[in-house]
């Protein structure tokens, strides 16, 4: 390669070794950002053999972390963090504020000066999104209550880190700052943050939509994905010439404004792989900035850092979503995917860095509790569920459950003989109670989303609101007096728990059941579940049916 480029070797560098570890991370049933970070420090400066031009990398990691907001800008829902905001708003909030205090009186231990211990206490308080949606995409707990609370709370964590990006002290001096201590520096920017954000929101809402929906009409899938990262960059460089604020914060608000318009998710689609290219950069720079030998050096100060994000973090998610009256269940998910740390972090450290309130063996930290409780959180989350079951028969829990206020509703509700029982009224739940109510069936639906329960209600539908596999919530629902059980929701675990149940109340009650899986379809079976749909084969079967017919004579 001699005579080659150095953005050439850089770059081929950087994501071949990237590749490897990515892929060995997979083989270890871990996430890619495993490999990619240990893959950064393979390349780093601290590590002998192959090395990477560190500033090239960086360069191009400031590319990333612009991409990586504005893709939480496009996929940032106002109607979804509504849907669990009761739980996920206050929860998520006071979840940072005791995260941060805990941090600092660790980094206070550990021999930090206040002002380095504030900034690391932030980066230890924020859980990876990334890390945290994938965990649930793979178990497929993304739709389940579990993966909305989880998903507002990350949302709420994301715009604090955004919140904190904007007052950080900076090299770019604030048209409207009036002195140089922090309250005024932070003030300034906030300042400077409202005053972006009320010319950017309505002018870009007007345009960078017409813009979209113009290039979208051409047909062009190249110009149009060239658009969308144009109008991201675009913004972001705005943000930072004009008013003197965080580049990331720009491409944040020209994420929310392509959000709204009606080529939001064509926008999300087309971004996404000049996104990962540059994410995976970001992450591979991270990498180059970790010292290992901080791990020899400050093996205690590790370990506390460590401890603080994994258990210090898990505990304080736990108490807070208990005391907002979360399910057990959910409150222990939720815990142990939020027991890590990962990209947030990273931004955080690296701007606290720069702006000189952070040393380098702080990022160093930081990344070592981010490699170690990524790859702790499987365990953490194999331990949630091995405790679920137990805790969920704490009596006193199960009465602090906001499910049990809705057990209240029971005297209004009908007393139904022969009825049907619907778990669950989403997308197949719906269908199944509309096909019922049309043959003049009567039914009870059980619902443990509280909006889809309060809208059905308005409906006039006999509804209760809770987790089925509470006996109180399911008795409400007279299982001893049913005909029929329809378990119209896929997660394997709560299936078994509410078949369990079923099967202690009412041995003879017909049941019905859906999932994904053919050994889990056959113990259904085996456990005395009459009938049992697998979405995919019945699928399959149509479409194989309509094709045989096409070909027939």
């Amino acid at each position: 390669m001699e005579g080659a480029p150095s953005l050439i070797v850089t770059l081929l560098a950087a994501l071949a070794v990237a590749y490897v570890g990515g892929l060995a991370a997979r083989a270890l049933r871990l996430p890619p950002i495993v490999g990619y970070l240990l893959a950064g420090v393979v390349v780093g400066p601290e590590t002998p053999g192959l090395a990477a031009d560190p500033h090239i990398v960086e360069d191009l990691a400031q590319i990333g972390v612009v991409l990586l907001l504005f893709g939480v800008g496009l996929h940032f829902s106002v109607a979804d963090l509504r849907a669990v905001w009761r739980v996920a708003v206050p929860g998520a909030l006071l979840q940072i504020v005791l995260s941060a205090a805990l941090g600092f009186g660790v980094a206070r231990l550990i021999g930090f000066g206040a002002e380095p211990a504030a900034a690391l206490a932030m980066c230890l308080a924020v859980a990876s999104t990334v890390v945290a949606t994938r965990a649930l995409e793979e178990r497929g707990r993304l739709m389940t209550e579990t993966g909305r609370i989880a998903l507002g709370w990350l949302v709420m964590q994301d715009l604090a880190v955004v919140l904190v990006l904007v007052v950080l002290p900076g090299g770019t001096q604030s048209p409207f700052a009036f002195g140089h201590d922090p309250i005024t520096v932070g003030a300034s920017k906030v300042v400077e943050a409202a005053v972006f954000a009320a010319i950017m929101l309505p002018l870009g809402r007007r345009f960078i939509p017409w813009l979209l929906t113009l290039t979208a009409r051409d047909g062009s899938r190249e110009l149009f994905r060239l658009a969308v990262i144009v109008s991201a960059l675009g913004i972001a460089y705005l943000a930072a010439a004009l008013v003197g604020v965080s580049p990331a914060l720009g491409a944040f608000f020209a994420g929310i404004i392509i959000a709204e318009s009606d080529v939001s998710h064509q926008a999300a689609g087309e971004s996404v792989p000049v996104q990962q290219i540059f994410t995976v950069l970001f992450f591979v720079s991270v990498g180059m900035l970790f010292d290992p030998g901080v791990l020899l050096r400050a093996p205690l100060q590790v370990a506390a850092v460590t401890a603080m994000v994994i258990v210090g973090n898990a505990l304080i998610t736990l108490v807070v979503l208990f005391v907002m009256s979360a399910a057990p269940r959910s409150a222990l998910e939720v815990a142990a995917l939020l027991a890590q740390i990962g990209e947030f972090s990273f931004i955080l450290s690296g701007a606290a860095a720069r702006s000189g309130l952070l040393p380098g063996d702080g990022r160093s930290l930081v990344l070592a509790a981010a490699l170690i409780s990524i790859l702790l959180q499987p365990l953490m989350l194999r331990l949630a569920e091995a405790l679920s079951t137990p805790l969920e028969k704490v009596g006193f829990l199960r009465k602090w459950h906001a499910g049990r206020r809705e057990i209240k509703r029971r005297d209004t509700l009908p007393q139904l003989k022969g009825h049907a029982i619907i778990i669950g009224h989403g997308r197949v739940g719906s269908v199944i109670a509309a096909s019922l109510r049309e043959q003049g069936v009567p039914y009870i639906v059980i619902e443990q989303n509280l909006r889809f329960a309060e809208q059905l209600r308005q409906e006039g539908v006999p509804v209760i609101y809770g987790d089925a596999a509470w006996p109180e919530v399911f008795e409400a629902a007279g299982p001893d007096r049913a005909r029929l059980l329809v378990i119209a929701v896929p997660d394997k675990g709560a299936v078994r728990r509410i078949l369990a149940e079923a099967r202690a109340i009412n041995p003879k009650l017909d049941i019905v059941a859906r999932t994904h899986s053919r050994d889990e379809a056959e113990w259904l079976k085996r456990h005395g579940v009459g009938r049992v749909v697998m979405g995919e084969s019945h699928t399959a079967s149509e479409m194989a049916n309509y094709a045989a017919k096409r070909f027939t004579p």
